[in-house]
């Protein structure tokens, strides 16, 4: 048998799955690329057929066809007339990458040459294959059937007209689109009671990355930061990689308890729209506490605005809409609306640290990509941002009510707070329950779930909360899934009394 046909040969380097995010053919051009820079296929030797390749893979021979032609315009192969293809020469004249060193004395301690250590901070909540799951009651997903790919798709086709192009394809070095600034004014921030001027608002990769970049900018060692407990888990953890000093502030009922914020606090940063985690929100006499505390000692209240851009029948003006001295500094995103992997957020924030935050960002990304900010900006002035906040509004509400009804009536010694908004319930198991434990066995049933102990700051009893999303989850799985999730505890009391 000819190398070209040798079934082991081939199959060996094509690895492709239905199950992938990218297309069959992309897979297979993937895999030839790594083959020919990893110097597995000979000059001398002709790939498969596309007909015998598409045999052996399982697709279509058109599927087969494309790739080879697309790898050919790219140079990665040739094509010989009555011969079939073969890998470029001048491809394999470039020196072949350089294998990994492996350790060794001539490694590098990079253990010793650390600053900070990242990776001790505490890790955030995976669950990389929650699609598969039957029960998703995951936090901060999206719900394809919700996604409005249709519109999506439309505005990224006109962000790639040929007019457009030439608006965001040059390097804007600090600057950032004046159509999406131009639409959080306009659009979003109005409705959170806020008025801005385009000085005083900076496009960010989300959330967090507003955070570091104000961590970077205004804090250091000695400065102190109250922060709720529970609550941000990565906001506390920026802040201490900053070199700020922590100061837990308990919550309840009417959320962070302003009289209990110390006085010597710098800054304080707190979640008023719906409390992380437990979706409280701030309540009007402690948001005006709030906001009279920093004027009187001096602080600066960095509020993000998380889980507040659901439609809201009686919404609660942003801190920063009532805040008249400038020490709010607001933290938007857009990811619990449109997706959470679009990576889309902005500060609004006095001109003066505005323009400070935009020289700082530029040492670091320069700027969002700018493709993806004018999407974003046509996807606002297209009104296809307002059709999806009412209709996942109203899905989210269902839910909502389908899994408190579910929780009071398949888990009643459970106590969940009847809190009406956002993408998730809090919920507090009774006494003695472990949800790290619980959430091992619930996945095991197809039930994933967050435990709650890492929203806390030294609190052994965080072990019985747990924080159960809705965005990700069918409506029509709300009640089963608790069902399942009620037989795993049940199980787990039953090993933990054994």
């Amino acid at each position: 048998m000819s190398a070209r046909n040798d079934t082991a040969l081939w199959t060996g380097l094509f690895k492709i799955s239905p199950e992938s995010g990218q297309t069959l053919q992309a897979q297979i051009r993937q895999a030839i690329v790594s083959a020919i820079l990893d110097r597995q296929i000979a000059p001398s030797m002709p790939l498969p057929s596309c007909r015998i390749l598409a045999e052996k893979l399982g697709v279509a021979r058109g599927t087969v066809v494309l790739a080879f032609q697309q790898l050919v315009d790219q140079g990665f192969l040739i094509a010989r007339e009555r011969r079939g293809h073969f890998v470029n020469p001048e491809v394999l004249a470039a020196p072949p990458r350089p294998p990994r060193k492996q350790g060794g004395k001539d490694g590098v301690n990079w253990a010793e040459r650390f600053q900070i250590l990242a990776s001790e901070m505490p890790e955030p909540r995976k669950n990389e294959d929650w699609m598969k799951a039957s029960y998703p009651f995951v936090y901060g997903q999206f719900d394809p059937g919700l996604f409005p790919t249709a519109e999506w798709r439309e505005c990224n086709r006109m962000a790639l007209a040929v007019l457009e192009i030439r608006n965001w394809a040059a390097d804007m070095v600090d600057r950032d689109d004046p159509l999406l600034i131009e639409q959080i004014q306009a659009r979003l921030l109005p409705r959170r009671g806020i008025f801005a001027n385009p000085d005083e608002i900076l496009i960010t990769l989300g959330s967090q990355h507003a955070l570091y970049m104000l961590a970077t900018l205004l804090m250091s060692r000695g400065k102190k930061v109250a922060v709720e407990n529970p609550g941000y888990p990565d906001a506390r953890s920026i802040f201490q990689l900053a070199g700020a000093q922590i100061a837990p502030v308990p919550v309840d009922r009417q959320g962070i308890d302003v009289a209990q914020i110390p006085e010597d606090a710098d800054f304080v940063f707190a979640t008023p729209s719906h409390h992380c985690p437990t979706m409280v929100p701030l309540s009007q006499a402690r948001r005006e506490a709030l906001l009279e505390g920093a004027e009187r000692n001096d602080w600066i209240v960095i509020e993000d605005d998380y889980d507040s851009q659901l439609a809201d029948e009686r919404p609660q003006a942003a801190l920063k809409g009532l805040d008249r001295t400038g020490r709010v500094v607001h933290l938007g995103s857009m990811s619990k609306t449109l997706a959470p992997g679009l990576r889309m957020g902005y500060i609004v924030a006095p001109a003066d640290l505005i323009a400070e935050l935009r020289a700082l960002r530029r040492f670091m990304l320069r700027h969002p990509p700018a493709n993806n900010q004018r999407a974003v900006a046509l996807f606002l002035s297209l009104g296809h941002h307002d059709t999806l906040v009412r209709r996942i509004s109203a899905a989210f509400e269902e839910r909502r009510e389908k899994l408190y009804q579910a929780v009071g009536d398949i888990l009643p010694d459970w106590n969940a707070a009847d809190i009406r908004g956002g993408t998730s319930l809090w919920l507090e198991g009774p006494p003695g329950l472990d949800t790290v434990a619980l959430a091992k066995s619930a996945a095991r049933r197809s039930v994933l779930i967050e435990p709650g102990a890492r929203f806390f700051i030294d609190r052994p009893r965080a072990t019985q909360f747990m924080r159960l999303g809705i965005s990700s989850i069918a409506a029509q799985q709300i009640e089963p899934g608790i069902r399942e999730l009620a037989a795993a505890a049940s199980a787990e009391h039953r090993r933990a009394a054994a």
